[in-house]
């Protein structure tokens, strides 16, 4: 059984028992997160999609940890002035586990 949700601008395909990094949210680990955006669901015989979402349907996650993505190097520069800049960023994430999903 999968799920299709919709978070932060983003679409995700998640299943249960799943972990992964979604937008950043001040949250302690432990904390369930209830995902109530559902856009369409798969079990075992049927396939259900919303006109746009799922009604009664969510999907609830618990909170692992604060996370940092790759460093990204941001480089500016102008030709035949001798300005140059070099800065990085690291986006923060919040893991967290799927643990149930509903139909409702």
């Amino acid at each position: 059984m999968y799920a299709i949700i919709s978070d932060g601008g983003q679409q995700l395909k998640v299943a249960e028992g799943q972990e992964l990094d979604i937008d950043y949210r001040d949250l302690p680990a432990g904390e369930k997160i209830v995902f109530d955006r559902v856009l369409a669901c798969r079990d075992d015989d049927q396939l259900m999609v919303g006109q746009p979402v799922l009604e009664g349907a969510s999907v609830t996650a618990e909170v692992l940890s604060m996370t940092q993505g790759p460093k990204l190097v941001v480089q500016k520069a102008l030709r035949r002035k001798g300005y140059r800049r070099k800065t990085g960023h690291r986006q923060l994430y919040t893991r967290v586990k799927i643990s149930k999903i509903e139909l409702g």
